[in-house]
């Protein structure tokens, strides 16, 4: 069984034929995908589709592009909505200095209210981080002295150093299609050493379909791909690297329970 840790079923690609995609996505191995929310406006059809599908689990979160439209969530607010039996995550939240849609201040007190939702929840923080990886990880790290909470870097991109770095502070490392870009030679020699016990997979689908799927919308089924690529690299059987990847998720996830 494969363990989808971050996808988007209620965006354009993938909510026009849902049911389908679920389908698919259940004959490649899939028994778990987690629904990932990036503005307040989607939360409730986020967290609809969760309820529909016992597996399927729903986060609640403010992507940082959104960050200059949202300064009324808070973490009260986040703590409200995570209160759900569905809602097992708190994000996707961060930094992105690569687009900059919204302002880095903004963006840095977003991602902070994130950090104290899932310090009193204890869920896991669900981070993005693009051109953004001193910030990213000193807020971290200022955020982790002032009490511990769990996380994940999700669709794992940044440097080596920056992946050590996350892991020091405890959190686990999640690898989408992109490891298997010809071009992603430096992501490729980190996903190779990563320790399996930090290691999780996910498509982050609509986006980045793995090889042999570029060019079409991504969906859940793909992240099989993703598993048998990287299996490879690792020198693992992919029996192996579906079994750690679903208990790091099932660690990591506490308040998912097996789908029935």
């Amino acid at each position: 069984m494969f363990v989808d840790s971050h996808c988007h079923l209620n965006y354009k690609g993938l909510v026009e034929d849902q049911a389908a995609v679920l389908l698919r996505a259940r004959a490649a191995g899939v028994g778990i995908m987690l629904n990932i929310a990036t503005r307040e406006s989607e939360w409730d059809a986020v967290l609809e589709t969760a309820e529909c599908d016992a597996d399927i689990w729903a986060t609640v979160g403010i992507h940082p592009h959104e960050a200059d439209d949202h300064p009324h969530v808070d973490t009260a607010k986040l703590v409200e909505k995570a209160a759900h039996p569905r809602i097992v995550g708190i994000g996707e939240t961060g930094l992105d200095y690569y687009y900059d849609h919204s302002d880095r201040e903004r963006q840095q007190a977003s991602f902070r209210a994130h950090i104290a939702a899932a310090r009193e929840t204890g869920l896991p923080l669900i981070v993005h981080t693009r051109d953004a990886e001193e910030d990213t990880i000193s807020i971290l790290r200022d955020e982790m002295g002032r009490g511990a909470f769990p996380g994940l870097i999700h669709c794992f991109t940044a440097s080596g150093a920056f992946a050590d770095a996350a892991m020091e502070i405890g959190f686990y490392i999640s690898i989408s299609g992109i490891v298997t870009f010809r071009n992603a030679k430096d992501l490729q020699d980190t996903a190779a050493r990563l320790p399996a016990d930090r290691l999780l997979i996910e498509t982050d689908s609509p986006f980045l379909a793995p090889v042999p799927h570029r060019g079409k919308p991504c969906e859940p089924a793909f992240v099989a791909d993703t598993a048998k690529f990287l299996a490879q690299l690792r020198g693992e059987t992919i029996e192996e690297l579906s079994q750690v990847t679903s208990n790091n998720f099932h660690k990591l996830f506490t308040k998912v329970s097996s789908p029935c």
